[in-house]
């Protein structure tokens, strides 16, 4: 069999005239070094996407570091943390573009976070933020 040709399953698996994957292909950014920097423009560290996700952090650091392929799994959950489509975070489709200020991501996150809960706890919160601004403002 040639350099150029590939086996196709068949009943005599006789070699056919595909082409083979060039050797030569550009390198492109791999799932782990894709996600490492998603997660980073989201606002999170480790720590609070694994938590999101459910999972633990040394996982979160290994598909960042050691896979180079996605958890199939854990792909909606981790685009659902991301506030993305899992072709985006595959790198199927661009990433839409974030209205929010990098150092506002954080925060936005929790509002959202805060917004998901229940009336009473929403409260709670708000009270809290009252008191802190209002300390604030006459300290």
């Amino acid at each position: 069999m040639s350099k150029n040709q590939a086996y196709t399953f068949g009943q005599n698996l006789e070699p056919t005239s595909l082409p083979l994957m060039p050797k030569n292909l550009p390198k492109t950014v791999n799932f782990g070094q894709r996600l490492v920097a998603l997660r980073k423009a989201a606002g999170y560290t480790q720590q609070e996407l694994a938590n999101e996700v459910g999972i633990s952090r040394r996982m979160v650091a290994y598909y960042e570091t050691e896979s180079a392929h996605p958890p199939t799994h854990l792909l909606a959950d981790f685009a659902q943390a991301l506030n993305m489509t899992t072709d985006e975070l595959l790198g199927i489709t661009p990433t839409k573009k974030k209205t929010a200020k990098p150092g506002n991501v954080r925060l936005q996150r929790r509002l959202q976070q805060i917004e998901k809960l229940p009336p009473k706890d929403k409260r709670q919160i708000l009270q809290i933020l009252d008191a802190l601004i209002e300390q604030r403002k006459t300290g």
